[in-house]
């Protein structure tokens, strides 16, 4: 498997970011790939535009992009640098047992709709910088340094049916899946899964539209409600929350919905690359 992403400064991460945590977010995302497939991750490489020789951010940002490449004992084998805006590309590469990497096309009708951690805190980070408000370090973090769900995504083979990171926002990434697999989805988004800091700044729809903005960088996937008792085994497993946000239907497109069961439109369903 082999994936590759590209971060430029005040397009995928505020420009006041710190290197070390550009560093980290560079590699993450990748490795948030390889996760929604089942892969082990291997090596990468990475390619870095500077506008001007900078040793002391260069230093921060490739101990930042070290510290998360040890945790997951991937080697950065090679890259380039260059002069120009800001931006970082890496190109990561990793390893799945023959028959058992997870897709998007495979969603079945009566599946579950599962997604791991908490959705939103990266948004309301964001937010809230470009807004020039100081937030919590919790918010914070979500935002500048993203966990990717390697170990759940090996550990979903036989189990979860189709899958897909989180980088878009829930609904428009879910939004793949279905088209992929020729489905539709229903999603309850009184139970997409807040944290108690996003639940302490905002309510309802302001945080609904928060929960599917992107950057979350979480695994959303579905399953056969008969895995639900394997899910909840491997949840505590990997401490990793675990938490079902609606099924799969026939036909197609996507419906949310309040905890009456009244349908909501929100204005946005993620982010837009070209928007």
């Amino acid at each position: 498997m082999v994936v590759t992403d590209t971060l430029n400064s005040g397009v995928h991460f505020p420009e006041q970011t710190a290197a070390c945590d550009v560093g980290w977010k560079a590699l993450a995302v990748n490795l948030s790939d390889l996760a929604a497939m089942g892969a082990t991750p291997a090596w990468c490489t990475l390619a870095l535009s500077l506008p001007q020789p900078d040793d002391v951010w260069l230093d921060a940002c490739i101990d930042g992009f070290l510290a998360l490449a040890a945790q997951h004992d991937i080697a950065l084998v090679g890259g380039d640098t260059t002069r120009g805006p800001l931006s970082l590309t890496v190109t990561a590469c990793g390893f799945v047992a023959a028959g058992t990497a997870l897709h998007r096309d495979a969603a079945k009708v009566g599946d579950d709709i599962w997604v791991s951690g908490t959705l939103g805190d990266a948004a309301l980070a964001l937010r809230e910088a470009l807004q020039g408000r100081s937030c919590s370090d919790e918010l914070r973090w979500r935002l500048d340094r993203p966990t990717p769900r390697c170990a759940l995504g090996q550990s979903l083979a036989g189990i979860a049916h189709a899958c897909i990171d989180i980088s878009d926002g829930v609904l428009q990434d879910l939004g793949h899946v279905c088209d992929a697999s020729g489905v539709g989805a229903e999603v309850r988004l009184d139970a997409l899964p807040a944290s108690d800091a996003l639940v302490a700044h905002v309510a309802d729809a302001g945080r609904w539209r928060l929960q599917s903005a992107g950057d979350d960088y979480e695994l959303c996937f579905t399953a056969d409600p008969m895995k639900r008792d394997a899910l909840a085994v491997l949840s505590d497993s990997l401490d990793v929350r675990l938490t079902r946000i609606g099924s799969i239907v026939g036909g197609g497109g996507m419906r949310a919905f309040d905890a009456d069961g009244i349908e909501v439109h929100l204005q946005s369903s993620g982010y837009e690359h070209f928007g």
